[in-house]
């Protein structure tokens, strides 16, 4: 399970998360910016890196990072490539702070005494996981850092209940973010089952999360405004390659770059093939499984 991949998503949607961690977070948390950051001479890439608004520079620059299996140089390399990244930006900000996630302290590597002067200052703040307390009982958007952690068995529940828990507290155009959030974070957990057992699983339809409303809204919108200025049989069909060119990119990023003779079969699809494939693409893990699909629909 990919689980740094889902932080830094979890981050992008909401960087104030970061601050719901430390005890003392900066009082304008809510104008930091997350990025991630190239450091040359050395080369360093840093891919979590909270920055505070330019217009109150100089500021603080917070470093995270992610951590889910052991690593026993982790700290050699943070403290490297934070104090590297600082003294090249020195102008832009008067102090750096670190930020390491884990799930427990059994990941923490083993040798910290060479590190002990930041460990034990308050530059640097290490948060385990199952040491925030009932899942139930977070913020909805730490809950859903904890739900990466929480065992399989219990997984299930607790995602529903978070899911339940956003239709009730959470404005629907916002509740979107964490219900796509939910999925994909289920999605990772339990990569053996299909699209049908996961929504069973989470008593949703996975056509109400992003990437199917992706597919469909940019497909029929843009078929909409076509049909308004062409006319009701031409826009259909410019809907309707719309709708095929968006499947090939979102087919692109979840499997890699397709052949020309799979995008050909793509765009050739009439509508009710093409929404087939957009629920059928959630269960696709290789060019293999799309290959397939189109050679038992087209044949």
């Amino acid at each position: 399970m990919r689980r740094d991949s889902i932080f830094y998503k979890l981050f992008q949607q909401s960087p104030s998360l970061l601050f719901e961690l430390l005890t003392n977070p900066p009082t304008n948390a809510d104008a930091y910016r997350f990025d991630s950051v190239a450091v040359k001479e050395p080369k360093f890439e840093i891919d979590g890196v909270f920055l505070p608004p330019e217009s109150e520079t100089p500021g603080v620059v917070y470093f995270c990072e992610v951590q889910f299996q052991k690593d026993e140089q982790l700290y050699e390399r943070v403290f490297a490539e934070s104090s590297l990244y600082f003294y090249r930006n020195r102008a832009r900000f008067n102090d750096w702070q670190a930020v390491v996630i884990y799930p427990s302290r059994n990941t923490e590597q083993n040798n910290i005494y060479p590190h002990r002067g930041f460990l034990n200052s308050n530059q640097v703040h290490r948060v385990y996981l199952d040491e925030l307390g009932d899942i139930r009982q977070l913020p909805l958007w730490v809950a859903l850092m904890v739900l990466t952690t929480v065992e399989s068995e219990q997984a299930p529940e607790e995602a529903r209940y978070l899911l339940a828990r956003t239709r009730q507290e959470v404005p629907l155009v916002a509740s979107r973010a964490i219900i796509d959030m939910v999925t994909t974070i289920m999605m990772y957990r339990f990569e053996q089952l299909n699209q049908a057992e996961v929504e069973s699983m989470l008593g949703i339809t996975l056509q109400q999360t992003r990437v199917y409303r992706e597919i469909k809204a940019e497909g029929r919108e843009e078929g909409r405004e076509e049909g308004r200025e062409e006319g009701r049989e031409e826009g259909r069909e410019e809907g309707r390659e719309a709708m095929a060119n968006a499947i090939s990119r979102l087919l692109t990023k979840r499997l890699g770059e397709l052949s020309e003779e799979m995008r050909s079969s793509i765009s050739g699809l009439p509508f009710p093939l093409l929404e087939e494939l957009s629920d059928a693409l959630l269960d696709f893990t290789t060019l293999a499984d799309l290959q397939s699909w189109l050679e038992g629909r087209i044949n």
